[in-house]
């Protein structure tokens, strides 16, 4: 697989971005990896690196797109930044799957504009996939669309259950909308209004999930609006921190707690690589004419290389294809 990369995209760019490509290519021996951006800057990184330059290649962008830019005017105005690159050499078939950790603003525009939302979707979604009792969920919309209409959220539940089953083999998962209760009384109208069309639906939906019902694992595909996803991403990671540093520090506190600590040293292991937020990284734009994964703009390297890797799944697998099939049979019903 062709893994076309924005080197330019994210906080700790384009060092951690390149480094995590170098990382992404020992671990899997199947992909090949196009770092998109200014040359100079690039190789520069390079120069001392060992790595199969038949595997790696660098395509030279001049422009970036920054989180301060209007979006849509960015996306018009720099045709030759490394998102806009990636994004039409997508277009043109010159790579399998797009993954950029810039602006998540231009990351819809471009979407939309270049690659075109598939017929029969009305807005793409960004989906993040979280660790619960379960083994994951899929959330989305996580960021992309603060407001939504009711026909939104029932298409962010087919996109969804699509992700599940072509990725994970998870056939007929679970769907939950996340309101702030169970009873169909209550929430927003357009939020009452996507549950009928929900349980009208062939979707194996569950009905309403609270934010407390999230990890113990009542739903598989959790949709929402952007604006309520983002909070309930960005509060998970919050959470998980706070609680893998507050276990270091009541486990290192004396010799009795690190000699427990050294007991418990392979289940803490586990349980912190299923809240690590670099493992879960990535997350799908899903709704697009193609594949492209958002890294989270603060990605270290580390978290590079499991997006990489989590990309070249996506790009293997039937996602695309069933999505279009599974539209197409809706418009016609």
């Amino acid at each position: 697989m062709k893994i076309l990369v924005d080197a330019m995209g994210g906080d700790h760019a384009p060092l951690a971005i390149v480094q995590g490509c170098l990382e992404a290519l020992k671990q899997e021996e199947d992909i090949e990896i196009v770092l998109i951006g200014d040359r100079r800057m690039i190789e520069d990184i390079l120069i001392d690196a060992k790595y199969d330059a038949s595997r790696l290649t660098v395509r030279h962008a001049s422009q970036v797109i920054t989180n301060n830019e209007s979006p849509t005017k960015a996306i018009k105005s720099k045709p030759d930044s490394s998102m806009v690159v990636g994004f039409q050499m997508l277009k043109q078939k010159e790579g399998d799957v797009f993954v950029s950790a810039g602006s998540s603003g231009a990351l819809l525009v471009g979407s939309v504009t270049i690659l075109r939302r598939i017929k029969g979707v009305d807005r793409p979604s960004l989906g993040s996939v979280i660790p619960n009792k379960r083994g994951r969920m899929l959330l989305l919309d996580s960021g992309l669309n603060m407001t939504c209409r009711p026909n939104y959220y029932l298409q962010f539940a087919y996109l969804g259950a699509a992700y599940m089953k072509a990725v994970f083999d998870q056939d007929n998962p679970k769907i939950g909308l996340v309101n702030v209760g169970t009873e169909e009384e209550k929430g927003t109208e357009d939020v009452k209004d996507a549950n009928k069309l929900l349980r009208a639906s062939s979707l194996n939906y569950v009905g309403y999930v609270e934010g407390k019902d999230l990890f113990e694992g009542v739903a598989d595909v959790v949709v929402t609006d952007g604006f309520t996803g983002n909070v309930i991403l960005k509060l998970t990671e919050g959470a998980s921190k706070f609680m893998i540093g507050g276990m270091k520090k009541m486990l290192l506190q004396n010799l009795r707690s690190k000699i427990g600590a050294v007991l418990l040293k392979d289940g803490l292991d586990e349980f912190k690589k299923t809240v690590d937020a670099d493992i879960n990284g990535g997350a799908p734009v899903l709704g697009v004419d193609g594949l492209v994964i958002k890294s989270h703009g603060n990605s270290n390297a580390r978290t590079i290389r499991y997006v990489i890797s989590k990309a070249n799944a996506l790009a293997k697998s039937s996602f695309l294809e069933d999505i279009r099939t599974e539209f197409n049979a809706l418009a016609k019903k």
